[in-house]
């Protein structure tokens, strides 16, 4: 299935975390910000949150001398039979501190085999999970879940999914029109987060950001309810820019 070609601001900062650790693997004894600026062309400045966030994640650690040297979560992440539960453990940490931080539920989303799937979450008694009362694999026009995965697909892709889950009211606010639909998904920008303002169930709002992993099509989403809905912008923007971590575990 084609995808759009458009990567989101998390994912460019993804690549350059990739660099970064594959220049701190190459240095076994560890490796100095400048050494790792000159290797990657990055300049030492933009280094800095990049290396905070990946000492912060586990994937790097910083030794006596300051030097940088592989962290646990990478080691951990390599390690053969066991990585697959790994990686689900790291992401369900990460899910539950950007759960903490937002004060919402927070979701992981894939499109697999052409269905909408929730892969993982993190909620708590303060922070419920959305009542899923229409399974998502049938309210991808409505949810910001399945908005979000939709507008990474192609016209063809987008198509094929609404022949086998057909339109239809769920709320009075949920879009009927495939052109409408369409159009305001080919609107909505890369970097700005996916609103569902109670389209998919009365009393919630949400919203989901694109998460882009090679040739994956996946995103990272939150839920309130509706008396929370002042905070839903707020928290999307705290989302946004808290997705890199989860689109480099995702990577790896």
């Amino acid at each position: 299935m084609a995808l759009k070609p458009e990567p989101t601001a998390p994912f460019h900062s993804v690549q350059y975390a990739l660099r970064v650790l594959e220049t701190v693997s190459r240095h076994g004894g560890g490796v100095t910000d400048v050494q790792i600026a000159r290797e990657t062309g990055l300049p030492v400045a933009h280094l800095t949150s990049l290396l905070l966030m990946l000492r912060r994640e586990g994937y790097v650690e910083q030794v006596a001398d300051g030097a940088y040297v592989i962290g646990d979560s990478l080691v951990l992440l390599g390690s053969g039979l066991t990585r697959r539960e790994a990686l689900e453990a790291k992401l369900q940490e990460t899910l539950t501190e950007l759960r903490d931080s937002v004060g919402a539920a927070v979701y992981i989303s894939r499109y697999i085999d052409g269905e909408v799937k929730i892969t993982q979450f993190a909620d708590g008694p303060l922070t419920p999970r959305v009542n899923e009362w229409v399974d998502f694999r049938s309210a991808a026009h409505a949810s910001a879940v399945g908005k979000c995965l939709l507008t990474q697909l192609d016209q063809n892709g987008r198509r094929d999914h609404l022949s086998r889950h057909k339109i239809a009211r769920l709320t009075s606010r949920t879009i009927t029109s495939e052109r409408v639909l369409f159009s305001t998904l080919d609107s909505q920008p890369a970097t700005v987060p996916v609103l569902d303002l109670q389209e998919y169930a009365v009393g919630t709002v949400c919203a989901a950001v694109p998460l882009t992993a090679g040739s994956a099509v996946g995103c990272l989403a939150l839920s309130l309810p509706v008396e929370h809905a002042h905070r839903l912008r707020a928290a999307a923007d705290t989302l946004n820019r808290n997705a890199a971590p989860v689109v480099l575990s995702l990577a790896i």
